[in-house]
């Protein structure tokens, strides 16, 4: 996907799925993780959750969280083809401790508390973090950072979303 590999992550409403749309409207290649590479498996092993298992835990949101999985060869077919200069993978799974050594540099996608409730109070009910239990499952993440990576960098993403991308190209050395 690109010479260099980049991750954006953060939890829900911090502005994944919109710094993504940007970057690929500014001419960038930016993968939509959540809608590309993601689906409902085992944590360990990557097995795809059986319908009975989806269907046993349907309303368990902790559940739904913790088994949201992105294709492993998928990001790492992704990530080996050097056709960009430049790639962005956009979202988050609970996999990419096997796979976070492809990406040159991890960003995590930060705003304030009431930036956050906010946000989460105008998305739609089919959208995660529109209904209550999911938003208190993102709030509780908010305050934990238990999903988020390590090694990231934070950017502080309560600035106008042009500011936001401006901010993670500078720190990735290309020209916004």
């Amino acid at each position: 996907m690109g010479v260099r590999n980049y991750l954006i992550e953060g939890v829900s409403g911090t502005g994944k799925t919109t710094v993504a749309t940007e970057l690929q409207r500014r001419g960038y290649n930016a993968i939509h993780g959540d809608r590309a590479l993601a689906y409902k498996g085992d944590p360990q092993t990557g097995e795809p959750l059986d319908r009975a298992a989806l269907e046993q835990n349907i309303l368990d949101v902790t559940f739904a969280h913790k088994h949201h999985l992105w294709d492993v060869g998928r990001v790492r077919s992704l990530a080996a083809d050097k056709s960009h200069p430049v790639s962005f993978f956009c979202g988050g799974s609970r996999n990419s401790h096997h796979f976070i050594d492809l990406f040159d540099g991890v960003f995590v996608l930060d705003v304030d508390l009431e930036t956050l409730k906010n946000r989460l109070a105008s998305r739609p009910e089919d959208e995660f973090g529109g209904k209550p239990a999911e938003r208190d499952v993102v709030l509780r993440l908010h305050a934990t950072k238990e999903d988020n990576p390590g090694n990231a960098t934070t950017i502080d993403a309560t600035q106008p979303l042009a500011s936001v991308v401006d901010d993670i190209l500078s720190r990735c050395g290309v020209v916004g």
